[in-house]
């Protein structure tokens, strides 16, 4: 298929266009480079500097047009998005509702969005099912549901397939694709960075959550598997009359808490890694784990690299190439 990337020169759109291109799909990056590094692009990809609202609706219809995007281009950060809300509400939305009207126009009929658990805020139960209440917590959660609402009406609509996938935490590296953000706010990365002398400590925000150890648990899912999920949606998208949004969760099936993330960074590095006990954050559940029940019964997803050693050895393993 003739696909494009927006995001593609981020930490998961990296790697999404790579198995792309592995996977013999003809594959166009557009990137405005303000979060993402041209030198994470895949290799074999074109490459177009630019973004969703200027030049979407151009590089879809160069040549033979495209057979589907995968969006992953987005504002992040979630205390940025309480900062600044309107970023995130012009780029999350606005960013997408020009790319859908750009698909539209170029007759574009899939699309796999790269969502998030997020929307669902502070749940009541665990694992998060597609179907539990969706209560955002903050604009960068409500602007990725308020995208899976458009695409929704964009399928009803005009016939364009979609799928959205959330998940939470995504962890790992892919050979010369990994994880560097500026600022740094994920915990894997974070303890690798105590374990390179870039930091002192990590800062382990709360210890009496009703856990085993105290703190908290987190589902994280390595970014092999976050990526392979995108091309099992976008290859089984149908379009037309028979289109629809579907969502799915990514789940790993079991979380794992803080206290478990930095031991198995010591045992990878072989540093100590100092952790320093700091209060509770404001809106942190104990407890935030996704279930991927529905991929897995639908398109045979599932997490082929579901333990923590993997994940951040492969995270190390990139780390230390500098």
């Amino acid at each position: 298929m003739r696909l494009l990337v927006t995001g593609g020169a981020g930490y998961i759109g990296s790697v999404v266009a790579t198995q792309l291109v592995e996977a013999g799909h003809q594959v166009t990056v557009l990137d405005d480079l303000s979060t993402g590094y041209g030198e994470a692009v895949a290799p074999g990809a074109t490459f177009v500097q630019g973004t969703l609202c200027g030049d979407a609706e151009r590089v879809l219809a160069e040549g033979a047009g495209a057979d589907g995007v995968v969006h992953l281009a987005a504002k992040s950060l979630v205390a940025e998005s309480v900062a600044d809300p309107r970023l995130y509400w012009s780029h999350n939305l606005g960013g997408t509702l020009a790319l859908l009207e750009a698909m539209r126009r170029t007759a574009s009929s899939r699309i796999v969005f790269s969502s998030t658990a997020a929307v669902y805020g502070e749940p009541e139960t665990a694992p998060i099912e597609e179907a539990a209440p969706t209560r955002p917590t903050n604009p960068y959660g409500a602007s990725k549901l308020a995208v899976d609402t458009a695409l929704a009406e964009y399928s009803r609509l005009h016939g364009i397939g979609a799928v959205s996938l959330r998940y939470f935490n995504v962890a790992g590296a892919y050979g010369r694709c990994g994880e560097r953000h500026d600022p740094e706010t994920h915990l894997i990365p974070i303890v690798l960075q105590v374990a390179l002398g870039q930091r002192e400590a990590v800062q382990v925000y709360g210890e009496d959550y009703p856990t085993p150890d105290g703190t908290c648990i987190r589902d994280f899912i390595h970014v092999e598997d976050i990526a392979r999920a995108h091309l099992l949606a976008i290859q089984a998208l149908p379009d037309g009359p028979d289109a629809y949004h579907r969502v799915y969760n990514l789940g790993n099936g079991s979380g794992f808490s803080v206290r478990e993330v930095i031991e198995v960074a010591r045992d990878i590095t072989g540093h100590p890694i100092p952790a320093a006990a700091a209060p509770r954050r404001p809106g942190d559940p104990a407890v935030l784990v996704a279930s991927s029940e529905r991929i897995r019964a639908e398109l045979g997803w599932k997490p082929e690299k579901p333990d923590l050693k993997s994940m951040v050895g492969d995270a190390w393993a990139f780390a230390r190439q500098g």
